[in-house]
Parts: C-alpha cells; sequence; structure tokens
C-alpha cells in the first residue's frame, strides 16, 4: 500500500481539510471530529513553511506569517 505524500504547494489548500489522511472536501469533511477544517501549513506559515519548519537549528514551529515575535 502506498502511503499519501502531503502537498508542499498545493493549488488551492483552502478548499480542503488537511486534519488527517482523508483530504475532504470542505463542505464533505469525513472524519467526523466535530472540529472546523484544519488549515494547511501554507496558510498559517506562509509558503516558506517546509523549508523553516525542516530547519534543523529551529527547534520551534514557526511563527504566523504577519506577526511579529519577541525574544
Amino acid at each position: 500500500m502506498n502511503k499519501k505524500t502531503f502537498p508542499v504547494r498545493p493549488a488551492h489548500p483552502e478548499r480542503i481539510c488537511w486534519g488527517c489522511d482523508l483530504y475532504c472536501k470542505v463542505g464533505e469533511m469525513r472524519c467526523g471530529n466535530g472540529a472546523e477544517r484544519t488549515q494547511h501549513p501554507c496558510e498559517t506559515w506562509g509558503d516558506d513553511w517546509a523549508e523553516t519548519a525542516l530547519d534543523s537549528d529551529n527547534t520551534a514551529p514557526p511563527a504566523p506569517s504577519g506577526q511579529n515575535v519577541e525574544n
């Protein structure tokens, strides 16, 4: 059985729920967990989310884009 590859830069991430392996359309979520649509990381952290998340020197998750982070 092949494992699904998680898309790094999907064309329309807002049309899909990214919360589980089903990748359901927004209006047809099948997982039944009662939550709203889970956003793709590019919607939360920006287009460079994969490079930032895979940076070995960075142990914390990237801050959401558009927000300043105080040290």
